[in-house]
C-alpha cells in the first residue's frame, strides 16, 4: 500500500474510533490522562501494524485489542498508583447523560467504578463498544458463557448498588 493511501486509511480509523477508544480507556484505567496516553500508544501501534489489518470491518475490534494490551503493558512498565484518579467529566461524551441530572450521572459513574474489573470490563465492552457476547469472549479470551455470567452479575450488582441494596455476589453465583 502506498504511503498516501496508508495515511488516509489511518486517519479514517482515528476519526472513526478515537472517541470510543478514549471512553473505553477512561473506564479501564479510571484516569483521563492515562487514557489519553493509552489511546495515543494504541494508535501508534496501529500505525506500525496497519498492513496486518486484513479485514477493515474488524478495525474496531482490532483497535480495542491493541488498547487492552497497551493497558496491560502499563502495569508491566510501572505499577501505577491506582489510588489517585482524575475525575472524568462525562459531559464530554455526547449521549452519556441523556437528559438525566448531574446527580444521576455521578451516581451511575460511581456505581460503575465500584464494579470489580471482571464484571465492569465486559459490561463496558457491550454498552460502550456495542460488542456481542461472542465478540467480548474473543477480546477477553474467555468463553461466551462466562461473558454472559459476568454480564448478568454486573447488571445485578449495578442494579443493587443503584437501588441502595449493595449486595455482594459470591464466586459460586449465590447472592449474600
Amino acid at each position: 500500500m502506498n504511503m498516501g493511501a496508508r495515511q488516509t486509511q489511518f486517519e479514517a480509523l482515528v476519526h472513526a474510533y478515537s472517541a470510543d477508544l478514549y471512553r473505553y480507556a477512561v473506564w479501564l484505567c479510571r484516569n483521563s490522562e492515562q487514557a489519553e496516553d493509552i489511546v495515543q500508544e494504541t494508535f501508534m501501534r496501529a500505525w506500525k501494524a496497519l498492513d496486518s489489518l486484513q479485514d477493515h470491518r474488524a478495525a474496531k475490534r482490532w483497535l480495542i485489542t491493541i488498547l487492552r494490551r497497551e493497558n496491560a503493558r502499563r502495569f508491566e512498565r510501572v505499577q501505577a498508583d491506582t489510588a489517585s484518579s482524575d475525575p472524568v467529566d462525562l459531559d464530554r461524551f455526547p449521549g452519556f447523560d441523556q437528559g438525566h441530572g448531574r446527580t444521576e450521572t455521578f451516581v451511575l459513574r460511581r456505581a460503575l467504578a465500584a464494579l470489580p474489573d471482571e464484571y465492569r470490563e465486559p459490561l463496558l465492552l457491550q454498552v460502550l463498544g456495542g460488542y456481542s457476547s461472542e465478540e467480548i469472549a474473543e477480546l477477553l479470551g474467555i468463553k461466551a458463557g462466562a461473558v454472559m455470567t459476568r454480564l448478568s452479575r454486573a447488571r445485578q450488582k449495578l442494579r443493587a448498588r443503584l437501588d441502595g441494596d449493595d449486595i455482594s455476589i459470591k464466586e459460586g453465583g449465590s447472592v449474600s
